[in-house]
């Protein structure tokens, strides 16, 4: 496990993404993570929500659902599978930022509440499914993430994972200079390899079902945030304050190694796909990869 030289906790990632609210939305949109692609020729809206759908797949949604999105940046996976699957999704942020965003653009069947995943007051066995995309990162506590998840899923239920990965053989340099000035700049407590990510999970009691390395599919996120962010703090007062005097501006350092660190495979993208017991599917998932891609 990666853990950054100065230790991140749940405040500094509320700070984090409270304060560059603005950075946010202006450089990537209201959908808080990574786009995917399958030709090339999508566009970043179309790519965004490609990965939203990919999780709605994975975890085989059907009508009347209740989902958890755990950590749910702005409501914009919960709005998209709600219209999609018409499911009723409970979204947990801990952004007060991201909530009023959410809350300005509200939809049936949504409900965002500010709190941590790690004390979230739901009843066990109370849902159908959950989904973390790019949250289970911001964990101070993983292996609680994952139990707690687990806890609350009915039997049966599925959790989908994407999750920004230290490649398994990651080490020297790339740590070092790559990956553990990712964690200190973007607030994660730690980052996880693959391995880590499945021996926590079947900790807590899942089946993993599924994995899939989309690395490949993905990296290109952060060229196209790179060329949004340098146009804007040319262009855009609030950016360039931003940028260049807040708080939390080490985040923007960490987009040249976000590349650099998927070019050399120092950092993977995974998707894992978890059943909790009662699941009559505990099989993998049909068309998924289980090796890692080539870096």
């Amino acid at each position: 496990m990666i853990v950054p030289d100065i230790s991140q906790d749940e405040v500094a990632v509320a700070d984090h993404y409270d304060e560059l609210d603005p950075l946010y939305r202006r450089v990537w949109g209201d959908h808080v993570h990574h786009g995917l692609w399958a030709t090339g020729r999508e566009t970043t809206g179309e790519a965004v929500e490609a990965l939203a759908d990919t999780v709605g797949d994975r975890l085989r949604l059907k009508p009347g659902q209740g989902c958890v999105d755990i950590g749910c940046g702005y409501g914009a996976t919960a709005r998209r599978l709600t219209a999609t699957r018409r499911v009723r999704v409970t979204g947990f942020t801990l952004s007060t930022e991201q909530s009023r965003y959410a809350a300005a653009h509200p939809v049936p069947d949504v409900d965002i509440h500010v709190r941590d995943w790690l004390v979230n007051g739901l009843s066990e066995a109370s849902v159908d499914a959950a989904w973390a995309i790019e949250s289970s990162e911001h964990m101070v506590d993983k292996p609680r993430f994952f139990a707690e998840a687990h806890r609350v899923l009915s039997p049966g239920g599925r959790l989908v994972v994407c999750a920004w990965l230290a490649g398994t053989d990651a080490g020297g340099w790339k740590v070092r200079h790559l990956l553990e000035p990712i964690c200190r700049e973007g607030r994660l407590p730690s980052m996880g390899t693959r391995e880590e990510y499945e021996a926590m999970a079947a900790a807590a009691g899942f089946a993993v079902t599924g994995y899939e390395d989309v690395s490949r599919r993905v990296a290109r996120t952060w060229w196209i945030c790179a060329g949004r962010l340098v146009k804007a703090i040319f262009v855009d007062r609030e950016t360039r304050r931003l940028a260049l005097g807040a708080r939390n501006r080490s985040a923007v350092l960490s987009i040249p190694r976000l590349i650099l660190a998927y070019r050399t495979g120092a950092m993977r993208y995974g998707i894992f796909t978890l059943s909790k017991a009662g699941d009559d599917g505990a099989r993998r998932e049909p068309g998924t990869s289980t090796q890692q891609e080539p870096a």
